[in-house]
């Protein structure tokens, strides 16, 4: 099992004790799937600066697949957090070097070695999409809790399993989830919280509630979520066991503080 994920990372730095975090959707789906034995790479640019080589060490020590990481003269992202209770705020977002990101024809070649592509809504890789999913790979993508975001209403139907961040389980979203997947993704799937999560395959919704456990921290919990479910989805398990897995996932997450 091969996946690679593709885009944009930052350092979350904290805003109470400056401390900072690697993270970013796609390298964080990337080591939570080396943390399931998957075989993960990750693609993206970082800085020249002290974040730029931390960003670069903590994903190699963690095994993934760091070779078509590239360092460019400038600064690595930084998110400034915020914690509510046991809950993140993201404040400001500086992107630094990733706001020229593009991917190269290797690079492209190299992705195509690999099952399903991961990419996320801050990446910049969304032009890229349909020349994968082209190529033969499944695509999965995060839009986190950019519901009313432009490439909603063109991106899926290039995006095999198409990710949202939102509150509860109502109509509205409901209705978004079934508007998705009738554009072209074969699941679209929302995380919920505290109330749990939900997938629309054209046919039934699928739901799947929270693991119980104190919370330290919910970084990264969605992002550990999207890694169980590609995973569940490579080994071939049904979308209830897919959600199941990635909610095991995730409660893991929420045990310490940052991503991973």
């Amino acid at each position: 099992m091969k996946i690679v994920t593709v885009g944009d990372n930052c350092m979350d730095v904290y805003l109470a004790d400056g401390k900072g975090y690697p993270g970013g959707n796609p390298v964080n789906v990337a080591v939570y799937l080396r943390d399931l034995h998957v075989e993960s790479a990750y693609i993206g640019w970082v800085g020249s600066d002290k974040y730029g080589d931390e960003m670069i060490r903590a994903i190699q020590n963690r095994g993934v697949n760091t070779t078509h990481i590239s360092q460019k003269e400038g600064k690595t992202a930084i998110t400034y957090v915020e914690m509510i209770g046991n809950d993140r705020s993201f404040k400001e977002y500086d992107e630094g070097v990733m706001v020229d990101f593009s991917l190269s024809t290797e690079e492209l070649h190299f992705i195509q070695t690999h099952q399903l592509i991961h990419a996320g809504i801050w990446g910049h890789v969304e032009k890229y999409l349909p020349i994968l999913k082209e190529k033969g790979l499944l695509t999965s993508f995060d839009f986190s809790d950019q519901l009313d975001s432009h490439l909603v209403k063109t991106l899926p139907p290039h995006v095999d399993f198409s990710f949202f961040s939102y509150t509860k389980d109502d109509q509205f979203i409901r209705d978004f989830l079934k508007e998705v997947k009738h554009q072209g993704s074969k699941v679209a799937l929302a995380t919920l919280g505290e109330n749990g999560s939900l997938a629309y395959n054209g046919e039934h919704f699928y739901k799947c509630g929270v693991g119980k456990g104190a919370v330290v921290d919910t970084m990264g919990a969605g992002d550990s979520f999207i890694s169980g479910f590609v995973y569940g989805i490579l080994k071939g398990f049904s979308i209830q066991e897919c959600l199941q897995l990635g909610t095991e996932t995730a409660a893991k997450t929420i045990r310490y503080y940052g991503a991973w």
